[in-house]
């Protein structure tokens, strides 16, 4: 893969974890991509396929065994300020307000001008919680809470947003609410993302590229790009009636079943053909 140095680039990423001498266990394994800036790409695959593994690389809080990642041509040896995570459990402090939850970081960083200019009261309205900014996290809802958590992670103004599942709490309506804000938000404000997902219908509505992971260990399987989206204008019930979308719905799930087998029985052969009916389809790379 040649290396691309805006945006972020992963090139032949492995992961091993160790338990003591005799044990290993291989994560991942010679994982390469790239995602372009402003994009959204989203790591799907079955359990086990080392999505939240890659994505806690990513942010510096596991080091990869093999290989090496870099985000506009910096490589990532740890934590920094150019990427903000968002998890699936609620992170707001209990005993800080809407408001000075998301004002949080920018206080510990020192930045002041940020406060000055008004980037907390600009991302509370931009999530949509103008009118509870001055509330505990214990008065929200549990999709509330999550846009505060996604509010505080924007205001530090990262190039990269990170997300592990962030909507995998919240009740189907609230989760497709939030699902439509957090695009909205990120184009408006031309926001990377890179976000964990179980599920077919989140990934392909959020993602402009879908890496699709094997496991055991996690590899990059196939590359999903999704354009026929483009002209749909984020409308999900135009996506879900539109035929690419019903393709690439059964395909993914061919491939989930297919891993599924493998992980249950002897691996496939090298060389083997994929099973009927697994073929690529239109958009996808491998």
């Amino acid at each position: 893969m040649e290396p691309n140095h805006n945006g972020l680039t992963l090139s032949r990423v492995g992961k091993t974890f160790r338990a003591g001498t005799r044990h290993a266990r291989t994560a991942l394994e010679d994982v390469s991509l790239q995602l372009a800036p402003g994009q959204v790409g989203v790591l799907l695959g079955p359990s086990g396929c080392g999505k939240s593994t890659l994505l806690r690389m990513v942010a510096g809080l596991e080091e990869p065994t093999t290989g090496a990642l870099a985000l506009n041509g910096q490589a990532i040896t740890g934590p920094g300020r150019d990427r903000g995570m968002v998890f699936q459990s609620y992170t707001s402090f209990p005993w800080l307000t809407v408001r000075q939850n998301v004002a949080y970081g920018l206080r510990i960083t020192g930045d002041s001008s940020s406060l000055r200019e008004g980037a907390v009261d600009y991302f509370i309205d931009a999530v949509r919680l103008g009118d509870v900014a001055d509330a505990y996290p214990h008065e929200l809802s549990g999709g509330m809470r999550q846009r505060v958590a996604i509010a505080r992670t924007l205001a530090n103004h990262p190039a990269l947003l990170l997300m592990d599942e962030p909507f995998g709490a919240l009740d189907p309506e609230t989760r497709w609410q939030m699902q439509s804000l957090l695009l909205e938000i990120v184009r408006k404000e031309r926001t990377t993302v890179l976000l964990v997902s179980h599920d077919i219908e989140e990934a392909l509505y959020l993602g402009d590229v879908v890496f699709f992971l094997s496991s055991h260990p996690g590899r990059l399987r196939e590359t999903i790009r999704p354009g026929f989206k483009a002209s749909l204008g984020g409308d999900r019930e135009a996506m879900l009636e539109h035929p690419e979308y019903r393709q690439l719905d059964l395909h993914i799930r061919r491939m989930m079943s297919d891993e599924g087998r493998c992980a249950s029985g002897p691996g496939p052969r090298k060389g083997a053909k994929r099973p009927a009916g697994s073929q690529r389809p239109l958009e996808t790379e491998q």
